[in-house]
């Protein structure tokens, strides 16, 4: 008859033999779950990094087209003083429109 201890530490030994033995399997699952997860979170920061980027890039761009639009037509007197004023107007016209 086996005593409690025996038994117990045959146990041990089998899911320590299972274990190893099934190491190039579980070691797969395991690796390939960091991996899914790790991709997932980089692909969320790359998201956000590319929308902070395109916001950044859009007040740029309007930031340019409003301080340096250089058109040379005759009734825009040559001058980018006229977009940006027109631009203003504009922008407080639209604001103005918005909160009533």
């Amino acid at each position: 008859m086996q005593t409690r201890s025996s038994n117990s530490s045959a146990t041990t030994a089998l899911i320590a033999v299972l274990l190893v033995l099934s190491f190039p399997f579980w070691i797969g699952i395991v690796g390939g779950l960091f991996g899914l997860i790790i991709g997932i979170f980089g692909g969320v920061i790359g998201a956000i990094g590319g929308i902070i980027g395109g916001i950044l890039g859009a007040i740029g761009g309007l930031i340019g087209w409003i301080f340096d639009w250089n058109f040379h037509f005759p009734f825009f007197f040559g001058h980018s003083s006229f977009f940006t004023l027109v631009a203003i107007i504009l922008l407080v016209v639209i604001l103005i429109k918005t909160r009533k």
